[in-house]
């Protein structure tokens, strides 16, 4: 069946939306470069002297202090202060519908995407609340801040504090579509929870890189809310990278920051 008028008009507004957001950061890495530079000549110009002062006119994101631009090859700083989310998005804007979205990463000063697919419906209040929050930039320049690489093997992103507390300002639940098996396959795309609440679930959520099995809890399990499409050897690569620290569990050994989320 045809799209309807209502259908194209909705999708063309969408795509400009999405395009918008796409040259607006392309803009601000582009004035951050300039920064970079003219800091670099500056510093050759002082006989390598210490140059201060020197600010982007793009803020970049809300934690940015002076003298925190990102060296050449190097990614943005990542957020470490909470982010109002706004309402928590109705379900019904997101049910009996499929979503894609790309999320761009910065590892190692490279930008990778990551390619999902949302399934609003199996799991249309997390797809809501997650398609909202991406369209607000709420995740823009935040970090991913666990790795686990022992008994279950996920990435976890989506807190702008980077401590695996924070969240929107909102919480939801009950638990949708867990899997009955307790199995989530590579390239399952998870809601976290903060604690063992079904109603605990927030802006926090997980890319499986390998094969988990997590035994649900009271609360249910995990809501699956899509799927990795494309992209998921850039997790995988991070995964086999390591922790900080060695452990099975802790941040990435380099920093995994979210630059910019998009849906339609």
């Amino acid at each position: 069946m045809a799209p309807s008028k209502r259908e194209r008009e909705y999708a063309a507004k969408r795509q400009a939306k999405w395009d918008e957001r796409r040259r607006a950061r392309k803009d601000r890495q582009r004035r951050i470069g300039v920064t970079v530079a003219i800091a670099a000549i500056l510093a050759l110009v002082a006989g390598g002297a210490l140059v201060a002062g020197l600010a982007s006119s793009d803020p970049g994101p809300d934690t940015a202090q002076p003298g925190t631009e990102p060296a050449a090859g190097a990614c943005p700083p990542g957020s470490t202060q909470a982010r109002d989310g706004g309402d928590l998005a109705a379900p019904s804007a997101a049910e009996d519908r499929t979503w894609q979205a790309s999320v761009d990463l910065c590892v190692d000063g490279v930008t990778e995407t990551v390619a999902l697919e949302l399934d609003g419906g199996a799991a249309p209040q997390a797809v809501a609340s997650f398609v909202s929050l991406a369209e607000q930039g709420y995740f823009d320049g935040t970090t991913c801040h666990r790795l686990t690489t022992q008994g279950i093997y996920v990435l976890q992103c989506g807190d702008p504090t980077a401590t695996g507390t924070g969240g929107p300002g909102y919480a939801f639940g009950p638990v949708e579509n867990a899997p009955a098996d307790d199995v989530y396959p590579a390239g399952t795309l998870a809601m976290a929870r903060r604690g063992g609440d079904a109603e605990s679930m927030g802006s926090q959520f997980f890319l499986v890189y390998e094969d988990s099995t997590i035994p649900s809890d009271a609360a249910g399990g995990y809501t699956v809310f899509g799927t990795v499409t494309s992209g998921l050897d850039t997790v995988q690569a991070v995964a086999d990278a390591g922790t900080a620290d060695g452990a099975g569990d802790g941040s990435p050994v380099s920093p995994v920051i979210i630059e910019g989320v998009e849906t339609q």
